[in-house]
């Protein structure tokens, strides 16, 4: 995986810039450790952070093509293409000559043969800058999923991109401003597809190209989710379901750089290591490696909830016995996710308050500690989206809520009668933002998206529409924080449930079958039971674990009376005083204001480390 920045200005002349292109691209060296490189035209300056994973000696970026002597175009390129070889054969028909096994050079040479259209041929994950001298064009494309992330922002004679934020926020010309609709978006939980909080940035849409040129910008989306009549009887679906996961694996393991599984033991991550152990085995190139997250003391001392019925690291333990996996814990204690240097790296890496606290904190830890060991990591992400199996699909006033349907589980995240997580902020401030309407408004416009097939029965079509929800905002607030704890430590994590064949074929099946043996993720379980034990494939579902270590919620209670004392900690201004006060009265339990905490706390610390202008 790699980072990308640049510049296109029409009006002047970019080839003295260099210093100001070099300050983006350095913003993206943790995305990209292993190498760097510019490339500056007259109106087209492109910079890559390079992490090396297919073809180390010959994958150098950005990437030109010439003939002639003349330039036919650069490329800075983030991400991994899984049918490369089978792209690179067919180029090769059409008489290209490559120089290198990238699939950098691929992409490259199929925007040549195939124009603007090579979009809709790439199966993977990636994030791509394409600049073509001969037609004064930039093209920015991003992945069907959004797995890979791509930022832009309008200038009065161009563009900015990145592959996060900071790297645009690094140009001179661009004030760090957050106007109602992004703090709105940060607080709101909705995922709007583009915003990007910051003011006059924007997010490139999954599945989308930018084609911006002298005459302006113009999007072209070039995949989204289509409704279409599922024909397969139930074994059949099954059948093919498993077929497309063992061909996604299969292309996903492709690496020259170590490669493992991230494992919790529960069906989605169990899954992908079972199918990783059995394809790397195939190939001689087995055992698996494995690696859990898991908090001092936790498995021993677990406390059941109605969000997470039974601890992580036995199931892990069971399974990578039974795949003969090389298996390592990963252990973590309150003292190093409530570290300040911990905390300001995943904020940096983030550059905005996320509101996941111990659960970003902990991701990222665990990458960091993972990168000591592999570049590449699968992971069992999205299965939850894709086939339905957090507990709100099965619940029938979540389902028939009308607003987004993960809303009202939120706050049960935290635990049973624990603060809402925005009590603890301003009710002034909130009454202003109108975070109801907000969400509200979102959701009208993400229904008014839905794709239906005419006559169909009222409860499937509601089941296609909140599975639509979850495939197009939910899973994309999970695929930033991954992408971004892992790229902190320059870890590559790669989605196979993301894969859009295997996404757009569950879409279409109807919700009879998703859930035929009237649990959460029938299909996925009966696709893989027999890969698994049967203690793992009938696991109930459990969430990324959050830490049950009593040091945690006092921490919190401790930075938040730091806060409190502060008058001139930034996060005051959005705070209710009153409040605060309560939430740290000497009798009230530190657990009841966990979640309210950690977002004050975290909107504090956005603040101090950036030099952010609310204007709210």
């Amino acid at each position: 995986m790699c980072g990308i920045a640049g510049w296109v200005a029409f009006d002047r002349e970019l080839t003295g810039q260099q210093e100001v292109l070099a300050a983006m691209t350095a913003t993206m060296a943790c995305r990209g450790p292993d190498a760097g490189g510019l490339h500056l035209t007259a109106h087209a300056a492109l910079g890559h952070r390079r992490l090396a994973v297919i073809d180390i000696a010959g994958g150098s970026q950005p990437m030109t093509v010439e003939q002639d002597g003349r330039l036919l175009g650069v490329l800075s390129y983030s991400g991994e293409v899984y049918n490369h070889r089978e792209l690179r054969a067919e180029l090769e028909a059409h008489g290209h000559a490559f120089r290198t096994r990238s699939d950098t050079e691929v992409v490259l040479r199929a925007y040549l043969q195939w124009g603007a259209g090579f979009a809709e041929r790439l199966n993977g994950m990636y994030a791509l800058a394409l600049w073509d001298p001969r037609r004064e064009e930039l093209l920015l494309v991003r992945d069907r999923m959004g797995v890979k992330p791509l930022y832009w922002f309008r200038t009065p004679d161009g563009v900015l991109f990145g592959s996060e934020p900071k790297a645009i926020l690094a140009h001179p010309a661009v004030d760090p401003v957050v106007g109602p609709d992004g703090l709105r978006e940060l607080l709101a939980v909705v995922k709007t597809p583009g915003q990007a909080v910051y003011q006059g940035m924007a997010e490139v849409l999954p599945g989308h190209l930018l084609r911006i040129r002298r005459q302006g910008v113009t999007d072209h989306r070039y995949w989204a989710l289509e409704a279409a009549e599922h024909t397969d009887d139930l074994p059949t679906t099954v059948a093919t379901v498993r077929e497309l996961l063992d061909d996604v694996v299969r292309r996903q393991l492709v690496a020259d750089v170590p490669l493992c599984s991230l494992l919790s033991g529960g069906l989605d991550s169990s899954a992908i290591t079972a199918l990783a152990a059995r394809g790397l085995a195939d190939t001689g190139r087995g055992p698996v490696r494995s690696f859990s997250v898991d908090f001092v003391g936790q498995t021993d001392n677990f406390t059941p909830d109605d969000v997470r019925p039974t601890p992580d690291g036995p199931y892990a333990h069971l399974l990578a016995a039974h795949v003969g996996a090389e298996h390592r814990d990963i252990l973590l204690d309150a003292a190093a996710l409530t570290d300040p240097g911990h905390l300001a790296a995943v904020l940096r890496a983030t550059d905005l308050p996320t509101g996941f606290g111990d659960l970003g904190t902990s991701l990222y830890l665990l990458f960091r500690e993972v990168r000591r060991h592999s570049t590449v990591a699968l992971s069992g992400e999205s299965a939850d989206e894709v086939f339905g199996g957090y507990a709100w699909f099965h619940r029938r006033a979540a389902v028939y809520a009308d607003t987004f349907p993960w809303l009202g589980s939120v706050d049960a995240l935290a635990g049973r009668g624990a603060a809402p997580r925005h009590s603890l902020l301003d009710p002034d401030l909130l009454a202003r933002l109108d975070l109801p309407g907000y969400t509200a408004d979102r959701y009208a416009e993400a229904l008014a998206e839905v794709p239906h097939l005419p006559g169909a029965d009222p409860h499937e079509r509601r089941m296609r529409e909140v599975c639509y929800l979850h495939l197009t905002r939910f899973v994309r607030l999970l695929l930033d924080r991954k992408d971004r704890m892992s790229m902190a430590s320059g870890l590559e994590v790669r989605v196979p449930f993301c894969d859009h064949r295997l996404v757009q074929y569950v879409f279409n099946t109807p919700w009879s079958m998703k859930s035929f043996d009237g649990r959460e993720k029938s299909l996925l379980r009966a696709a893989t039971a027999e890969l698994l034990p049967q203690e793992i494939a009938e696991r109930v579902k459990s969430p990324y674990p959050a830490t049950q270590d009593p040091g945690y919620p006092l921490a919190l209670r401790r930075a938040l009376a730091e806060l409190a004392g502060d008058p001139k900690a930034p996060g005051q201004a959005l705070a209710d005083p009153a409040a605060v006060a309560a939430a740290l009265a000497p009798t009230r339990d530190p657990q009841w204001a966990r979640k309210a905490s950690e977002i004050l706390l975290e909107l504090d610390r956005w603040l101090r480390l950036y030099p952010v202008s609310l204007r709210v």
